[in-house]
């Protein structure tokens, strides 16, 4: 099983749980034909991610990630503070707790 289809489901999961209006799982596809997705989303049961795509492939180098599956944890000030490569389960509690924190952590916006 490719990386992707492992760890789409526990991501997909994860934002049923997690998803709201301080966080949300962005599913990046690079694949150049996006008409991909819809039918892949269908096959792994995948309801709450959206669809967002890069058919140029240009996020990969932007984001010094050299394969997938990439994932970043990205602050509320659009810093990355976790990066994991390869596949992983995403929906345990060790991830919940480290969400948690980057959630506690108080904006710069906060402190002004």
């Amino acid at each position: 099983m490719s990386p992707c289809r492992e760890e789409m489901p526990s991501l997909d999961r994860l934002n049923a749980k997690r998803g709201g209006p301080d966080f949300e799982v962005v599913a990046l596809s690079i694949d150049r034909d996006p008409d991909l997705i819809k039918p892949f989303y269908q096959d792994f049961g995948i309801r709450t991610l959206k669809h967002y795509v890069d058919p140029t492939t240009r996020v990969s180098d932007t984001l010094r990630a050299p394969g997938v599956p990439t994932t970043l944890l990205i602050d509320r000030e659009g810093r990355e503070i976790g990066r994991a490569m390869g596949p992983a389960a995403w929906d345990g509690p060790q991830v919940e707790a480290l969400i948690d924190g980057a959630l506690l952590r108080p904006s710069i916006r906060d402190s002004k």
